[in-house]
């Protein structure tokens, strides 16, 4: 089962793509992967979100901290949660100097990687991933804005089209997009 949860900041996405890891959906000691794509920030109020969602952790999840997701998803043996593509797209503009430079020097490099956590994505049996819902507001004012939420809108399209489940959370409620996973209890009986 792939399951993209997509949103707003502080929608309640990261609290409900974890609730999708845990009883009644897995046993309360599954070997979950909790794997962390944002960078490390010297920053108070990063540090602070970093930890609330520690704190919500069962210890039998494992946490692996790094920003080649599709290595990462490749490798693990069990169900993993993404969390986040935003902060996973950061990283990667970021180590290309795709801010200040010209697309042609780097896009081409964020569609390989794009393809390959594309890939890793469609190949992996139990995946949860988070994202952020960017493309509501109006266009970005600033060119790093713009290729920000360009590129992640692009993620997002990719990732969601084979998706088994996409769900959207807006002030904590959990709206049903897309869901191709069967009808456990299909209607019964003629007319």
């Amino acid at each position: 089962m792939r399951v993209l949860v997509t949103g707003g900041v502080r929608s309640g996405k990261s609290r409900h793509a974890e609730s999708l890891l845990l009883p009644p959906h897995l046993p309360i000691d599954a070997p979950v992967t909790y794997l962390a794509t944002g960078p490390r920030l010297d920053d108070a109020d990063w540090a602070a979100r970093v930890a609330l969602h520690r704190s919500r952790r069962p210890a039998s999840w494992s946490t692996v901290e790094t920003t080649d997701a599709a290595a990462a998803l490749t490798a693990a043996t069990g169900p993993v949660l993404l969390d986040c593509l935003g902060t996973w797209l950061t990283a990667q503009l970021d180590e290309l100097g795709a801010w200040e430079s010209p697309e042609s020097r780097w896009g081409h490099q964020v569609d390989e990687r794009m393809a390959a956590l594309d890939s890793a994505w469609r190949a992996s049996p139990h995946v949860v991933a988070v994202t952020n819902e960017v493309g509501w507001g109006v266009v970005p004012e600033h060119r790093s804005g713009r290729i920000f939420a360009d590129r992640l809108g692009l993620l997002g399209q990719r990732l969601a089209a084979s998706a088994d489940r996409v769900l959207l959370v807006v002030a904590g409620q959990v709206l049903t997009v897309k869901d191709t996973a069967e009808d456990p209890d299909p209607p019964r009986g003629g007319a």
